[in-house]
């Protein structure tokens, strides 16, 4: 009975995160815009005894085992115990990393947050009796349970998803014996982590300045967007070059990945590995092989955007290292910390008051830690794993336009956690990741159209177009191209087959010739980018990329009915906002107003890109007209 991963939400695909900011003096920092985390606890020595106080409470979940089917009354002093352990471990964990991030070189912070892997996998392997044992009680009885014991109601949904995962779920001593296996599942995520971020040899590469480079992460992510192109080229060959050597290595550990996948659906009796990942989140198979084919569908439109983007660099041709680099000068905008929130919380005022207000009051009271400095975790997040206390933001503000988004896109997610932990218990608050990111893009699509309504400025507004018409290249089409690989490859390993890096290139080469229209002379692909599935790490994540695909296209779809006024819109999807898990996810977005079963979502979100290029070459004809 697990309550998974509370959320800790990223704002951006990963490449972003590894983008530095300029630091700042922490000490020169208002409260107002650093974290108080004596709201979670009042200080470490709190902490510690609470951790030590959890450790102990978590040997009493033995005394409830064989009575769970005795009656309704102790069905529910079991559940109300079970979840009371899992919600003192999720607010540990929140403190611990958070305390951490503030300062990755804090010894003590660091030392708080590794010791959450074993108490978590510890109090997991205790709890591997209890959804067995509830399988092991007559379903008519449950449902008399339910009737006789009113509190037992918040607990519907948990009994009604281990019901659900009867089929697959193994006895007391298989689930115990899988709980265990999590102490070494995570080995290849680890190896590739350790070697891709640590114990590589790093290629460098002169730039056309002179300058020498090295290419670490953090430098590709810089450099690939370079408005030099000879640049963008060489570091693209230097950097995938470097990863291609060594794609026997990133092979075998892509292979151990999959094959662990595989071992884990084999285990629970599931026909394939998507079937096994998706069933947890309660995502229909559909749903991923849905996104498939409406992106081929669509791959006109995509072809269309990568036309436009080379009318727009002026290029001779495009190649696959062109696609980095700003194909709008960037505008010379920048914003204050109040400046920033202004546009955040007017962009939102569709959404109501009440959301705008409670918004507004989270800013005021600490919801954000706004600020790089040295040694704070990079990137953005938003976390709500405190239960019963406020969301907490990270971000890393430097006054740009992205920075304003991203402060839109946090926002999303934390509103998202408030109202889920405002109207649901703590077993259902949690919403799935699959969900997860629809709030924070649906802020982003009334940021840009509040941007777009409020100025006259052609080129504010072909930076702002641009801006979300390569969000959706990225978002979706590239992510269903990580998806289509991820498929791909397990696919693989289901039949036997090895998983080389030699395998894994080709398999990489024919998904970007096809996505990228090399055939039909769109895009030029140096081969060394075909070792680019060495660089992504959600590889690692069991289908996971896939979410960001349909999270945009659902966000995209229902932002339209709120921007275009549609009935209902506003307020079917701030009922969305409430549901937390408390029904499996497809039906919480038809609650919504979106089915993703269907392709209408696509149809709108495909409608949206088509008709920012519209816009986008009426402005470029204008420009050109006025030379």
């Amino acid at each position: 009975m697990s309550k998974g991963i509370r959320n800790i939400l990223l704002a951006t695909a990963f490449a972003a995160l590894l983008i530095p900011a300029r630091a700042v003096d922490p000490a020169k920092v208002p409260a107002r815009y650093k974290w108080d985390l004596t709201v979670i606890y009042p200080n470490d020595a709190a902490w510690k005894q609470a951790k030590e106080a959890l450790e102990a409470k978590s040997a009493g979940i033995e005394k409830f085992k064989g009575t769970l089917g005795s009656s309704a009354k102790q069905l529910k002093a079991g559940l109300d115990f079970f979840f009371s352990v899992q919600e003192e471990l999720s607010r540990l964990g929140a403190y611990a990393s958070q305390k951490s991030d503030l300062n990755v070189g804090d010894a003590s912070a660091m030392e708080m947050r590794q010791a959450m892997g074993p108490l978590e996998a510890e109090i997991s392997a205790k709890m591997a009796w209890v959804n067995p044992e509830i399988l092991l009680i007559p379903d008519k009885k449950i449902a008399a349970f339910l009737k006789e014991e009113p509190g037992l109601g918040i607990y519907k949904p948990v009994l009604d998803d281990i019901i659900r995962m009867k089929p697959h779920t193994l006895s007391p001593d298989g689930e115990k014996l899988m709980a265990d296996a999590t102490l070494m599942k995570d080995t290849p995520e680890m190896v590739y982590t350790l070697f891709s971020d640590a114990e590589i040899p790093r290629a460098s590469v002169v730039l056309s300045n002179g300058e020498t480079v090295k290419l670490d992460a953090a430098a590709y992510t810089n450099y690939r967007g370079s408005s030099n192109r000879w640049d963008r080229e060489h570091v693209f060959s230097a950097f995938f070059g470097n990863l291609d050597q060594f794609r026997g290595t990133f092979g075998a550990m892509l292979n151990g990945e999959c094959k662990k996948d595989w071992f884990n659906a084999k285990a629970r009796g599931y026909k394939s590995c998507l079937a096994s990942a998706l069933a947890k989140p309660n995502i229909p198979v559909e749903v991923y092989a849905n996104l498939l084919k409406n992106v081929h569908k669509n791959l006109p439109t995509l072809y269309r955007y990568l036309k436009l983007r080379q009318r727009m660099m002026n290029l001779p041709d495009l190649r696959y290292s062109d696609l980095y680099a700003s194909v709008v000068k960037e505008v010379d905008a920048t914003y204050t910390p109040e400046q920033a929130e202004d546009l955040v919380l007017k962009a939102l005022a569709p959404l109501g008051d009440d959301y705008v207000k409670t918004l507004k009051a989270g800013y005021d009271d600490r919801w954000v830690d706004l600020y790089p400095y040295d040694g704070k975790h990079s990137g953005a997040y938003s976390n709500c794993a405190a239960y019963g206390v406020h969301p907490f933001m990270l971000l890393n503000f430097n006054g740009t336009y992205e920075d304003v988004s991203t402060l839109a896109h946090e926002s999303g997610h934390s509103m998202h956690s408030y109202y889920s932990n405002e109207t649901q218990p703590f077993p259902t608050c949690d919403y799935t990741i699959f969900v997860a990111e629809v709030a924070s893009t649906f802020n982003e699509n009334l940021l840009n159209h509040y941007m777009l309504e409020h100025t006259s400025d052609d080129a504010m507004k072909l930076f702002l177009l641009g801006s979300y018409v390569d969000n959706i290249r990225q978002t979706l089409f590239r992510q269903a191209q990580f998806a289509e690989f991820e498929l791909k490859i397990h696919e693989l390993t289901e039949k036997g087959e090895p998983l080389t890096g030699d395998r894994l290139n080709e398999v990489y080469k024919n998904i970007l010739d096809e996505y990228y229209g090399t055939k039909q002379g769109i895009t030029v692909i140096d081969p060394v980018c075909y070792s680019e599935w060495a660089y992504i790490p959600h590889f690692y994540y069991n289908f996971y990329v896939f979410t960001y695909a349909t999270s945009i296209t659902a966000s995209t779809a229902l932002s339209q009915m709120v921007i275009e006024g549609k009935p209902g819109a506003v307020e079917h999807y701030r009922k969305f906002l409430t549901l937390g898990n408390s029904m499996p996810p497809i039906e919480e977005l038809k609650v919504a107003g979106v089915d993703l079963t269907t392709d209408a979502p696509f149809d709108t979100t495909i409608k949206a890109m088509n008709g920012a290029m519209d816009q986008m070459e009426a402005i470029l004809d204008r420009m050109q007209k006025k030379k």
